[in-house]
């Protein structure tokens, strides 16, 4: 296989930016929002539990906040090439539950989200090796 290295762009950087400002204010309680400013005119949602549109993921996410206002979120990579951006975050739940979530996005030529993939895994209390997750 051969791999290409790319060399970061201002529209790789303002993709970053959108999506981590697209997830944090999606994540805090304001999707509606965090779609006006970031979702371009078309979302396509792979995530099972969340209805594809604009509109499931703003349901998703006010369902999420009204059950789990407590939650918190870190961003610890953010990777960027060509229209992709990926993030890698670590987040805590209520009575400690802690995730790791690996989530892509698509961007159209405007820099707005125009699809959305997305893994997410529970930390285990106890694990093999003392890596972490994150």
């Amino acid at each position: 296989m051969k791999y290409i290295i790319t060399k970061p762009t201002p529209m790789n950087e303002k993709m970053k930016a959108n999506a981590i400002a697209f997830y944090k204010m999606a994540y805090e309680g304001n999707p509606r929002q965090a779609t006006a400013l970031y979702v371009g005119d078309d979302y396509i949602q792979h995530n099972p539990d969340v209805a594809n549109g604009i509109e499931g993921f703003i349901n998703y996410f006010e369902r999420m906040q009204a059950e789990y206002p407590k939650k918190s979120i870190e961003f610890v990579r953010i990777i960027s090439e060509n229209d992709l951006v990926a993030l890698h975050t670590h987040q805590v739940w209520p009575d400690n539950d802690e995730y790791v979530t690996m989530d892509f996005f698509r961007f159209d030529a405007n820099a707005k989200i125009v699809e959305h993939w997305d893994a997410i895994q529970q930390i285990p209390k106890h694990a093999a090796n003392k890596n972490k997750m994150y």
